[in-house]
């Protein structure tokens, strides 16, 4: 008999922690939209300060182990990014006035030491540079978009549940903007610029078997998806209901929209994705405003809110998908110009000229949405919260194409600089061009592993699966409602130094994990 009162009260405690963390991350309304924007622009800086760093040392040594490049990823990727989320988040322009004056510290040294072009003027120079080729197999803006994505999210998901952590920051109840509304957003936006129809993977063949494909592709998701529903709920974690609903998660939006989209790509041609993301918006926005189905999202089907029935049980993750689609069509867009064929200096310039130009644009829009129609809703994924997700993107990408062209001069001013995840600068004339490829790609071959964000963009789903699974533990093994700030960091370094540390020795070790 005392036993069974034991395990009752014990029960009631765990009943009551669960409530507790539930109601701590649960009806906030977000902060500015400027403060999430300087918050998102801030890793692109600090890639670029941990480039020319990278580039400076090797005037101090010829090479650097793994252990030391991973210590330099992680400082200069990660430890921001924490200190952004919790103890500097009311000091963002400082961070930033602090990581520009390093750079430009940094790349001042570069200058001073440079190799090529010693006693030419910087007007000269500056005419060369523009000159040149950039050569990559990829477009290192976009990995380094995904990789920022991914390691924000990674923070936040464990970093919302310790009292350091801003409530403003956290996942909007209703209406605003939380910096964590970006997240799911953001993933789709950057898995949508490298999906198999951007980069042609699917050219050839017929549309059935390009389906068949794109069907066979989703059943990760549908397994990650259910997974981790039985997990949670056999094990009582606590959960955002109005997030996703009863059943629904993320792996679930992502399987939807994948089918969703692909069959979209199959009618439309790619070309022509930003008239079907606004076209899709534009009239889910309408029915919101002219439809009982803002309601439906809002109160169910009988208006007092039941959980009755599978769409009323899930009605926020159902019905926001169409969101969801617009934000990956118009992430197709991005993507199919970002890898049109081009390579001088030049173009690249004019290319992050007009995406930052289009950002600025929506987020006018998004000024004048939320006036008159209505403001960002993360839960509704309405138009506003579209246009939102997509400008913040742009916005991140156009620092980085911005920094990789500074990154670019610094490496076209030293002789042999390697910085893994970089466009190779190309001499124009044909004798520059065979010195440069037997200075700086042979080179770069040879050290192809040692970089946190290649690895982390080799295996995103992995390291997105194995921070929630380390959140999970840790929140079963830690009062994260009671820690100190001293305590929460360590705690949040030593996470994300663990997720890190796996993902980079998957990648030294040459293995990507696909379920597919």
């Amino acid at each position: 008999m005392p036993l069974r009162k034991h395990l009752a009260r014990r029960g009631k405690k765990k009943m009551s922690q669960k409530q507790m963390k539930e109601a701590f991350v649960s009806n906030h309304n977000g902060t500015s939209v400027l403060e999430v924007t300087q918050g998102l622009c801030l890793p692109a800086f600090c890639i670029l300060c941990r480039g020319l760093l990278i580039i400076l040392s090797q005037y101090l040594c010829s090479s650097h182990t793994w252990r030391t490049r991973l210590f330099i990823d992680f400082v200069f990727l990660i430890v921001p990014l924490v200190a952004t989320l919790t103890i500097l988040s009311s000091f963002v322009l400082l961070e930033h006035l602090a990581v520009i004056i390093l750079g430009a510290g940094l790349f001042y040294q570069i200058y001073c030491r440079r190799t090529y072009y010693a006693r030419i003027p910087v007007q000269k120079i500056l005419e060369k540079f523009l000159k040149i080729s950039l050569e990559s197999e990829y477009v290192p803006a976009i990995s380094c978009f995904r990789v920022i994505n991914s390691a924000f999210t990674a923070v936040a998901i464990l970093a919302v549940d310790f009292p350091l952590f801003p409530r403003r920051f956290a996942k909007t109840e209703l209406y605003g903007t939380g910096a964590m509304d970006f997240g799911v957003g953001g993933f789709i936006f950057g898995t949508a610029m490298v999906c198999p129809e951007v980069r042609r993977k699917y050219a050839e063949g017929s549309r059935f078997y390009y389906l068949t494909k794109s069907l066979y592709s989703v059943w990760p998701l549908v397994f990650l998806g259910i997974g981790r529903l039985v997990i949670i709920k056999s094990i009582g974690y606590q959960e955002h209901l109005t997030e996703y609903g009863v059943h629904w998660n993320f792996f679930f939006t992502l399987m939807v929209v994948k089918l969703i989209t692909s069959l979209l790509l199959i009618i439309f041609p790619l070309n022509k994705s930003w008239i079907v993301a606004i076209s899709i918006i534009v009239l889910y926005q309408l029915a919101l405003d002219f439809t009982p189905l803002k309601r439906l999202i809002l109160y169910g089907t009988d208006g007092s809110g039941t959980r009755i029935g599978l769409l009323n049980a899930n009605r926020e993750g159902i019905i926001s998908t169409l969101g969801y689609v617009a934000i990956h069509m118009a992430g197709v867009q991005t993507g199919s110009y970002m890898f049109k064929k081009r390579s001088h200096v030049k173009d690249w310039i004019k290319v992050t000229y007009c995406i930052l130009l289009t950002a600025i644009s929506l987020f006018i829009s998004l000024y004048i949405v939320q006036v008159n129609v209505e403001v960002v809703s993360r839960r509704m994924a309405n138009l506003a919260f579209c246009i939102w997700i997509v400008a913040s993107s742009l916005i991140l990408l156009s620092s980085l194409l911005l920094g990789d062209i500074i990154l670019s001069f610094a490496k076209f001013l030293t002789k042999g600089a390697i910085v893994p995840c970089s466009w190779k600068p190309v001499q124009p004339s044909a004798t520059s061009k065979k010195h440069s490829e037997s200075l700086v790609s042979e080179a770069e071959r040879k050290e192809p592993s040692l970089c946190l964000i290649t690895a982390m963009n080799r295996n995103q789903l992995v390291f997105f699966l194995l921070s929630n699974i380390t959140t999970g533990l840790i929140n079963l093994m830690v009062d994260t409602l009671h820690s100190s700030t001293l305590w929460a960091l360590i705690v949040l370094n030593l996470y994300m130094f663990t997720n890190c540390l796996i993902i980079f020795v998957l990648h030294l070790q040459d293995k990507t994990i696909k379920f597919w």
